[in-house]
């Protein structure tokens, strides 16, 4: 079924949250995170993760980019690497310019040619977000970068979902919406959203209420399910 609005989380979705954390171990002087940056970047997506649902339970919102901080923090210090004030520095800096995925340019560039509107849905901070768009230079691509600034809560909160409809007056079923977190899938589509799950890590689905309506390995199917000629 055809699809006109198609919309993306961005972390680990669009671009690739390893990114920092891989490219600070290639780095000369960074020695100190070369053997064990996996276990820093899981953790520390682990932990951003965490943190944003128990502040949404709470009710104690806070920026992404201050969670952020405080998971890598966590990540470091679980991995003996607390008080690494360069390394953590350099690594915070590799975020905010997180590289994206190699097909996206062309994933995005076939929607619009197809006439599709494309935006980004976020956790991401208006800047953080702002950043690693222009950092990887899909702006042009996009019709909107949407935050979770804006409703003060985070997926899978309705609140978030609810942002969709409001920016381009649409229901949830003229929705396409894609993410790398089976989570974030699985909420959507019980939002109502036609739901993409891109699980990249071929993980197994999660035993939720509902299930992503489409799973896949990358975003270049996106383009075919969205109904482009």
């Amino acid at each position: 079924m055809p699809t006109k609005i198609c919309v993306f989380d961005a972390y680990g979705t669009l671009f690739d949250v390893n990114a920092a954390a891989r490219g600070a171990a290639r780095e000369p002087g960074m020695g100190a995170i070369s053997n064990s940056w996996e276990s820093v970047a899981r953790q520390w997506r682990t932990k951003q993760l965490q943190y944003s649902w128990i502040r949404t339970i709470l009710g104690e919102h806070e920026d992404f980019w201050k969670i952020t901080r405080d998971s890598l923090d966590w990540a470091l210090e679980n991995n003996g690497l607390g008080g690494n004030s360069k390394l953590r520095d350099r690594l915070l800096a590799l975020y905010r310019e997180l590289a994206a995925f190699p097909e996206v340019p062309n994933v995005l560039s076939r929607l619009r040619e197809s006439g599709k509107t494309t935006a980004i849905l976020s956790n991401g901070s208006p800047e953080m977000l702002n950043g690693a768009v222009r950092a990887a230079g899909i702006d042009p691509l996009l019709d909107a970068v949407l935050s979770v600034e804006s409703v003060g809560a985070f997926k899978p909160h309705k609140s978030v979902y609810d942002m969709v409809g409001r920016k381009f007056d649409c229901g949830p079923e003229d929705v396409l919406f894609a993410s790398s977190n089976g989570w974030d899938a699985a909420s959507a589509s019980h939002y109502g959203f036609r739901a993409v799950w891109v699980n990249r890590l071929g993980e197994p689905v999660d035993a939720l209420p509902r299930k992503p309506n489409r799973i896949v390995s990358d975003l270049e199917e996106i383009p075919l399910i969205a109904g482009c000629s």
